[in-house]
């Protein structure tokens, strides 16, 4: 089987860190407000891609800038701004699907991959999109038939892009979906004048409503099922099926999704994929994967339109449905290299040797790990509260300032 790319969603510097550390082959982030989560989550800015790009060359991890929004003509040079400096700092492609980004992408040698807001959808779509981009990101409603038939009318008609490579297929595996058309949603726009497909969605979809006849003589409230909020998409309990279609790149959705949920996400995906290259993917090993997918944030599960649904099914209650939360309680404030230990300042409520915690930072990323023991002024306890610092053993290395969490189960 061909090793499949999982591209994962980074919203800020600690995300970042996660994905590369969960075994992502590449990320895809924005910049500004030209990009789908503009609203939803913390955006780079242009400066940051500096970084960005040293950082993900030392780790042979690829990048890729969504500039996917609809764009007006008072935009026009900003946008070409945004791509000259992607490409200038290496930026691996451009994420689109206005033709403005496109074409100009295109007239100065910037690799583009097509958003799913292109709504790619048969093969003469792909054909058309090729003399563009390389990447195609099919619409999210196809089946898993529909998208073999399309990468066998690649190979079998030799559909290459720019870079003269044969034309690479991209689907979402992971995250929130939709109700709308491969996200073309116009009911932030009707109601709040805030158009989705300027990255400026409210999520009206994921709200409980009352009907009401027309009369007003009848009300009801659609109990139990938010029926315009679907259930989020997994996969991973059939990626043999997905390998099998031709899929080149596997995308998980959720920039605006915390750290924790990047590295829990990609770190399943990657051994799921690794399971399967080595021929140990299994039932019991799905249902462990599905588990852990748990713990961070979904509202629940569904395999979405790939197995032939034509309907989704709908969330049944507001937010995430997540079997754990976590709490803030202090920061790192030193660090001995030599001992191995963190020194923490305790911020809010109390924490145990035993207890389960985050240690989230810019550099770290996420690392999960039991505290094996707590000691304050040396002495060891039992508890260390607000106010207090305390030293804590970890074993690897930690930096000033990385947040510690509480990691709550929750009983579900």
């Amino acid at each position: 089987m061909k090793s499949l790319e999982i591209t994962a969603p980074v919203g800020s510097y600690e995300s970042l860190s996660a994905a590369i550390h969960a075994g992502a082959g590449s990320v895809y982030f924005g910049v500004g407000e030209m990009n789908m989560r503009s609203r939803s989550s913390i955006n780079f800015n242009l400066r940051d891609l500096v970084k960005i790009s040293r950082i993900c060359k030392r780790n042979n991890v690829h990048m890729y800038l969504t500039v996917n929004t609809v764009i007006y003509d008072r935009e026009l040079k900003e946008m070409q701004r945004i791509v000259n400096s992607a490409k200038k700092n290496g930026i691996d492609a451009i994420i689109a699907s206005d033709q403005a980004v496109i074409q100009y992408a295109h007239s100065i040698g910037m690799t583009v991959h097509m958003s799913t807001q292109a709504n790619i959808s048969n093969l003469a779509a792909v054909k058309y999109w090729s003399q563009f981009a390389d990447v195609m990101v099919t619409a999210r409603e196809l089946s898993l038939e529909q998208v073999k038939s399309i990468t066998r009318g690649i190979k079998r008609q030799k559909i290459t892009g720019p870079s003269g490579k044969l034309i690479r297929i991209e689907v979402f595996a992971h995250g929130a979906l939709c109700m709308a058309i491969s996200g073309k949603c116009y009911l932030s726009l009707d109601e709040f004048n805030a158009s989705a497909n300027r990255g400026a969605c409210f999520q009206v979809c994921r709200r409980p409503y009352r009907v009401t006849d027309f009369e007003g003589e009848v009300e009801l409230v659609v109990d139990n099922e938010y029926i315009m909020s679907p259930k989020d998409l997994c996969t991973i309990g059939f990626l043999d099926k997905i390998a099998d279609a031709g899929i080149s790149i596997l995308k998980i959705e959720g920039r605006g999704r915390s750290p924790e949920y990047v590295k829990t996400v990609v770190e399943c995906y990657r051994e799921a994929l690794d399971s399967l290259s080595g021929g140990s993917y299994s039932p019991e090993k799905v249902s462990e994967w599905m588990k852990r997918l748990s713990t961070v944030y979904n509202r629940g599960f569904w395999d979405g339109y790939y197995l032939g649904r034509k309907t989704g099914e709908w969330a049944h209650q507001h937010g995430s449905v997540a079997t754990r939360k976590k709490e803030y309680i202090g920061k790192v404030i030193n660090y001995f290299s030599r001992l191995k230990v963190i020194e923490v300042k305790m911020e809010s409520g109390t924490l145990s040797p035993g207890d389960r915690i985050y240690i989230q930072g810019p550099t770290t990323g996420v690392i999960e790990m039991i505290v094996p023991e707590i000691r304050v002024a040396l002495e060891k306890v039992d508890k260390t509260r607000k106010g207090e610092v305390c030293s804590i053993p970890v074993g690897t290395l930690m930096r000033r300032r990385d947040k510690i969490y509480m990691i709550i189960d929750e009983n579900i």
